[in-house]
């Protein structure tokens, strides 16, 4: 059964949800939807609602038919009220790449610009979607024609895919990606690098934070080598730093370098700074804790099991998600406990 959507304004929640929804009424928001679509506001106004809820999205719009002061909480007209087969049409017909790149500019257009010499944190969550495999038993051959696949978490096995996400502490999201579930985090470090460094969110001498996940000697390599970053992924029981120290050397193309004594130097301050915050790696446990509040409150809307079983839809999804989530971190939440009495409430 569906909770009602009754409008409390003394309620935190339903004030905290009055001000996401003023986001897509601004004049500089309203622009970015335009570069890609017509009369998106009020589609993206029910999917956000629904998400907050953790409510399906045809439930909204018949309270919004129902309830006059839903309709005027929300900013939406009767006549202006889709069906929710169209809603859906919708978001389907939408290119991902266009949703996608709109979901960030919106985001962008809200927060500050990065900040100088502020790590950036990346850790992936498991995205489970909604089959009942305790009934019907589902072999990984049964997948093999399907995006989502079987995945392993620190909860145990899930069939779903992964999302990994690439924040900015404090809190800030700024890049996210979905990848099938049965891809080891270590075999995700390039492709998420690259990506970074396709949108130029990457910066040299960049530290960035994983957890165990992503741990193998040679992402420390390539992420000094390959991208000038100090990749300080926190390391397994069996790891050495003598033998991280011996595989530390000079790429092959420094030699190629204008202005080899820049290249060298700049590679030793990079590996100096690697080995040297290895040394305290436990003392970044707490920062890098942060992401994982971030996935609880995400998960607390409706990203817990989704009914969507393409990797075209749940990235759309995931992408209302993560901007969902960003607005309320520049609203002004984005202290551990803040967000972990949002994600529980």
């Amino acid at each position: 059964m569906e909770i009602p959507l009754v409008v409390c304004q003394r309620d935190f929640r339903w004030k905290l949800l009055s001000k996401i929804l003023k986001v897509f009424d601004l004049r500089k928001v309203k622009k970015i939807i335009a570069r890609y679509t017509l009369k998106a506001v009020p589609i993206l106004k029910i999917v956000t609602t629904s998400m907050f809820f953790s409510t399906r999205i045809s439930h909204v719009i018949n309270e919004l038919r129902n309830k006059k002061d839903l309709r005027e909480f929300i900013g939406i007209k009767k006549e202006e009220i889709p069906k929710a087969s169209y809603v859906y049409s919708f978001l389907s017909k939408f290119s991902l790449k266009g949703f996608i790149n709109m979901i960030l500019r919106i985001l962008n257009s809200i927060t500050k610009r990065r900040q100088r010499n502020s790590k950036l944190i990346v850790d992936c969550t498991d995205v489970s979607v909604d089959l009942n495999w305790f009934r019907k038993p589902i072999k990984q051959s049964n997948l093999l024609r399907k995006d989502y696949k079987w995945g392993y978490s620190a909860k145990g096995k899930f069939i779903g895919m992964k999302l990994t996400l690439v924040m900015e502490n404090p809190c800030k999201p700024l890049l996210f990606l979905l990848h099938p579930a049965n891809r080891h985090e270590a075999k995700l470090f390039k492709e998420v690098m690259d990506e970074l460094k396709r949108r130029r969110i990457l910066r040299k001498k960049d530290v960035i934070l994983m957890d165990k996940g992503f741990y193998a000697y040679g992402n420390y390599l390539i992420g000094i080598n390959r991208y000038r970053i100090v990749p300080l992924i926190f390391p397994r029981s069996n790891f050495r730093m003598e033998r991280l120290d011996s595989l530390l050397s000079y790429p092959l193309s420094v030699f190629n370098s204008k202005n080899l004594a820049r290249e060298r130097r700049l590679f030793k301050a990079l590996k100096a700074k690697l080995l040297n915050l290895l040394k305290n790696w436990e003392s970044y446990k707490s920062e890098r804790s942060l992401i994982e509040d971030v996935f609880k409150l995400a998960k607390s809307m409706s990203l817990r099991k989704l009914h969507r079983y393409t990797m075209k839809s749940v990235y759309k999804f995931a992408a209302v998600n993560v901007l969902l989530v960003g607005l309320i971190v520049a609203l002004g939440f984005k202290e551990k406990k803040v967000l972990q009495r949002l994600a529980e409430s």
